[in-house]
């Protein structure tokens, strides 16, 4: 009964994982815990800051109330400000029209900020794969996390502490093709999943002699699609990790994040 009690006295975090696709959200307590069902909704499109933090405000509505708030969104941010994101600036969606206007909008805008005056609570604002890193890594040594879903997500972890963002999706990989596209959803689809996890392992083995890691994760809605065959060959270094830690990654963001 004490330890429950302990974990009450916790502050609750309404996690939101914001992908390409869908909208991921709960609270949940101290430990970690779901204290309501997920709830999840597609992303809308075309998608403004203030759309976004009015679907944010939304998801809070439906769901307990919580003491603080963990964002996940894809792209460069920066101490909770948008640098640059890939998806949110199209029309309808991943690999849809770019529109200028949104590529304005996005330029800058501190997310961070309008959570937290929108909500009205301390807010933290990361890119998504170091919200999903964060509920994953062991917290000691060299840790990278990689997503797989509608493109590749990445994130580093220096003895538990996060490391500055780098937009490894947007580097080229082969032929001028960026590790967005190469791995990306659009390609699972046209490739299968056989000849996918072959491209997976190519990008895993090309990064490994860049970071020496002690420990690489693979997460994201795709991550469960690399094939055991291409799994084996990875080594022990490489864990799949499930895509939940989307969400439960949002309570302990709050302690790994960059003093």
């Amino acid at each position: 009964m004490a330890d429950t009690d302990a974990r009450d006295t916790q502050p609750h975090t309404l996690a939101i994982d914001c992908g390409g696709g869908g909208i991921k959200a709960s609270v949940l307590d101290g430990a970690g815990t779901l204290r309501a069902p997920a709830l999840r909704v597609p992303t809308p499109y075309p998608l403004p800051p203030d759309r976004l933090v009015a679907t944010v405000v939304d998801i809070a509505a439906s769901l307990p109330p919580a003491d603080r708030v963990t964002v996940g969104m894809p792209g460069m941010l920066r101490h909770g400000v948008v640098v640059a994101t890939p998806h949110y600036v199209t029309r309808s969606g991943p690999h849809s029209r770019v529109l200028p206007e949104l590529v304005a909008a996005w330029a800058d805008f501190d997310m961070q900020a309008a959570v937290r005056a929108a909500l009205d609570l301390p807010a933290l604002v990361l890119n998504d794969a170091e919200v999903h890193g964060a509920g994953v890594v062991a917290g000691s040594g060299l840790e990278l996390v990689l997503t797989l879903g509608t493109g590749l997500g990445s994130a580093l972890f220096d003895g538990g502490v996060l490391a500055p963002h780098l937009e490894l999706s947007q580097a080229p990989v082969r032929w001028g093709t960026t590790y967005d596209a190469y791995v990306g959803q659009v390609e699972r689809a046209r490739l299968g999943d056989a000849l996918w996890s072959r491209r997976v392992r190519r990008v895993v083995e090309g990064l490994r002699p860049v970071f020496l890691w002690d420990r690489l994760y693979l997460g994201g809605g795709n991550s469960r699609r690399v094939s055991p065959q291409v799994l084996a060959r990875l080594g022990d270094d490489v864990v799949v990790v499930p895509n939940s830690a989307g969400i439960v990654g949002g309570v302990r963001a709050w302690e790994l994040r960059r003093r």
